[in-house]
């Protein structure tokens, strides 16, 4: 069966009629897709020839997903269930495309901790190889880059770091500190659930997980975090925080030249972040929902408040879509909701080929319309090519 790239080389199409989301605006208005590409768009509600007539729907840019946990959902569907990986890729990327995601960077934990009741075992290297191969193989919809999650409460970390190289689309790789007592697990009761209800801890195991893991950041915690950094230059990848807390969190991440801000649990380092030019992130979960599961800051106040830049579906692939028009129903502004799950994403991590309607980017594209605030998909293309 061709593949999408040999689909592509003859594809030529025109979406009419419909409201184009454009980077500061939306407008009645047509789109020509010649291969890969977006050939032409202008203005005006006509329907030549040929062309879908889209009744109005909105056409907007593929949406790009920077932080999302739903491939190692699809690889652990259950705690200690261990799904064929390569099935789990393709079921997730067919996922991703179904909710009008059409570039992922997937997370990928890299940092274990063998032993104990809450242990973590190597899997990102095995994991991203099958994933690339793929795609090398042309078998994907969407377009995938690699997230490495840089846990710097482990043991292996620098080990598992160095089996990555410029040539895996490492894309991303964010600091990870999950110590408890602190940034996104400040509260530890907030922990225990989440663990005892994952792992199956009794109360003494958990005291001990929590002792086991203080230790190891007291160990390990800072030389870790220095290899995770110069890692990240060594591959090329944009570097993040996750779960900044304190201005003075803000001020290491802006000293490590980080720019991407995932999740920070305050309104102090969201300002703080954007004080030192750093684009802040929360996951749409937090904003559907009213507020954060770990009891931190709700996305919903950064964004009243014009702190909030980006939109992660963290592990809600289908709410990226429903948080971004929640976005523009709030600011009045659906192109600024749109937004924040298109073009500051992909300027976040430098793709300047994708996330915003023009002509020459690719033709990264999905159309929907609104019952109500919840929107419904009427269809997606990446490159040009149809995939849901």
């Amino acid at each position: 069966m061709p593949g999408q790239r040999e689909n592509n080389v003859n594809n030529r199409f025109i979406l009419a009629n419909a409201t184009l989301v454009l980077p500061e605006s939306t407008r009645p208005g047509w789109l020509v897709v010649d291969g890969d590409r977006i050939a032409a768009l202008g203005t005006g509600t006509e329907v030549p020839a040929g062309a879908v007539d889209c009744g109005g729907d909105f056409v907007a840019p593929g949406l790009i997903e920077l932080h999302t946990d739903n491939l190692e959902r699809h690889i652990e569907p259950r705690p200690g269930v261990d799904w064929p990986h390569a099935a789990a890729i393709v079921a997730h990327d067919a996922e991703l495309a179904s909710t009008g995601i059409t570039t992922v960077f997937d997370a990928m934990r890299v940092g274990s901790i063998p032993t104990g009741k809450g242990r973590y075992v190597p899997y990102a290297r095995a994991l991203a190889s099958e994933l690339l191969d793929l795609r090398a193989r042309d078998m994907l919809k969407i377009s995938h880059f690699l997230h490495l999650r840089a846990e710097v409460c482990s043991e292996t970390l620098v080990a598992e770091m160095a089996e990555f190289g410029p040539e895996d689309r490492v894309g991303l790789v964010s600091l990870m500190d999950h110590t408890p007592g602190q940034r996104q697990f400040r509260d530890i009761s907030k922990l225990e659930h989440y663990v005892k209800s994952r792992r199956g801890m009794s109360d003494a195991e958990f005291v001990e997980h929590v002792a086991a893991l203080q230790a190891l950041r007291d160990r390990y915690g800072d030389a870790h975090e220095r290899a995770a950094v110069a890692e990240a230059a060594r591959f090329g990848a944009v570097l993040a925080s996750h779960d900044d807390t304190t201005g003075d969190h803000v001020a290491v991440s802006a000293g490590h030249g980080i720019r991407l801000a995932e999740f920070p649990t305050t309104v102090e380092a969201a300002e703080a972040c954007h004080a030192h030019g750093i684009a802040v992130m929360m996951g749409a979960p937090n904003l559907i929902r009213g507020g954060s599961h770990s009891g931190n800051v709700a996305a919903e106040d950064l964004a009243r408040q014009g702190l909030l830049d980006i939109v992660s579906s963290d592990y809600v692939p289908a709410a990226l879509l429903l948080a971004a028009v929640r976005l523009g129903a709030l600011w009045d502004d659906m192109a600024r909701g749109l937004a924040t799950v298109t073009r500051a994403p992909a300027a976040a991590v430098g793709l300047t080929d994708r996330g915003v309607l023009a002509e020459g980017l690719r033709a990264d594209l999905m159309r929907f319309r609104l019952a109500g605030q919840v929107p419904m998909l009427r269809g997606v293309w990446s490159r040009g090519v149809q995939v849901a």
